[in-house]
């Protein structure tokens, strides 16, 4: 699962932290493979025409496939570089989310008052994640899959619980 939730200090009971990331197939050293494996397959052709004037009119038409590529992958790699980090205990949830290419969001609430809610279909996903508390509402999880989602519910539910002394 893309998401840790543990106790954040083992000898004091009633803290945990979460931490939620995307799925990240490519590593650094997929990456270079796929790169390199393009580089070769966009030079076979090109050599059908080595020493010939036409090599230096494809040439370009190569390199910038393979700068697409390039270009592709790393934006994709920086756009999925979210985490969300929450902090619980007895006396208040802090919610930060990280983004990409926008400041840091936080969110803060006193747990006695925070509830997790599920919209299983017709939200803006499919289990669709959010949290309600301190005035505000804020999604949790948007780049998670549903089951995973839903599987965060579940153990969010249950958490709060025991933080609000019920268990």
């Amino acid at each position: 699962m893309p998401y840790a939730l543990a106790p954040a200090d083992p000898d004091r009971d009633g803290d945990w932290s979460l931490r939620a990331w995307p799925h990240n197939a490519l590593q650094p050293r997929g990456f270079a493979g796929v790169i390199a494996l393009s580089a070769a397959v966009l030079a076979l052709p090109l050599l059908a025409v080595l020493g010939h004037p036409v090599l230096w009119g494809l040439l370009p038409f190569a390199g910038l496939a393979l700068w697409g590529l390039w270009f592709a992958l790393r934006r994709n790699w920086r756009d999925r570089s979210v985490l969300e980090e929450m902090h619980l205990s007895r006396r208040a949830i802090h919610l930060r989310r990280l983004n990409p290419r926008a400041p840091a969001q936080e969110w803060r609430a006193d747990p006695a008052w925070v509830s997790v809610n599920m919209i299983p279909r017709g939200g803006p996903v499919e289990n669709y994640l959010t949290l309600t508390g301190g005035g505000r509402e804020v999604e949790l999880g948007a780049f998670l899959m549903p089951e995973e989602r839903a599987a965060l519910h579940a153990d969010l539910q249950a958490l709060l619980v025991r933080l609000k002394g019920y268990a």
